[in-house]
């Protein structure tokens, strides 16, 4: 990280196999305050090799190259006891979930337009800022694919999930979102203290949970604030009896 003219700007490294995707994000960056584009690289090695040399601040990555995958670089990259930030640059959505998996800033789809870069670019200057605070092993984000490009979703802001097949369904407010993850999957990567599952299809943040009922032949519900009762699975039923102290 270095400083200019009194602003923090953040070094960053382009890692993209098409010379032409490249000069397109040089041109993209020259545009953004808080960027200084320090070096630029064609695969996955070299990335390596130059984020090594370069010490960047973020990597504007492309997903798919031959070779070392732009996930491979990535996970090489957070061995490193202080890892640059990662924003995924890619033309395909079907890899956010393993993104978000190893904590990427964002994943920006192409053809990239300057606003959404620079949100991108926002992002990691906000967790650089934060940087000093305690980590946490808990999903604190989520990617979903909504119309032509992938939205940033606050897990705070999940009241509930629900399993649909090879998905799940994430509720916020009054909209919903499909991603590509299995509810066992997401349920490991859940903050303990915020969700529960209280049934193998769906999941709840707890302070969307307003009392248990007891509705005979030891089968229990739980109503919501929204008014909602949902069964509870019998597999669950001590875990959510226990969150009540019962």
């Amino acid at each position: 990280m270095s400083e200019a003219g009194g602003a923090a700007t953040l070094r960053t490294l382009i890692v993209d196999d098409e010379p032409l995707a490249i000069e397109r994000m040089q041109v993209l960056c020259a545009e953004l305050d808080g960027l200084s584009v320090v070096g630029t690289a064609t695969d996955g090695q070299s990335a390596l090799r130059l984020s090594e040399k370069l010490k960047p601040d973020v990597l504007l990555l492309d997903m798919t190259m031959p070779g070392m995958d732009g996930l491979s670089v990535a996970r090489e990259l957070g061995k490193a006891e202080a890892p640059p930030a990662v924003i995924f640059v890619t033309a395909h959505e079907n890899f956010a979930v393993e993104a978000f998996d190893i904590d990427a800033v964002d994943y920006v789809l192409k053809p990239v337009a300057s606003e959404r870069l620079e949100r991108a670019i926002g992002r990691a200057l906000a967790r650089r800022d934060t940087s000093g605070g305690a980590e946490t092993q808990w999903l604190s984000e989520f990617w979903v694919p909504n119309r032509s490009e992938l939205l940033r979703v606050d897990a705070a802001e999940v009241s509930r999930i629900d399993a649909e097949r090879d998905y799940v369904r994430l509720h916020v407010g009054e909209t919903s979102y499909l991603l590509l993850q299995t509810i066992a999957g997401l349920e490991a990567r859940l903050d303990p203290d915020r969700f529960i599952r209280i049934h193998r299809s769906t999941i709840l943040r707890k302070d969307v949970i307003k009392g248990l009922r007891h509705e005979g032949l030891g089968v229990w519900s739980v109503e919501l604030e929204s008014g909602e009762d949902l069964r509870i699975g019998r597999t669950y039923l001590r875990k959510v009896k226990a969150m009540a102290g019962r």
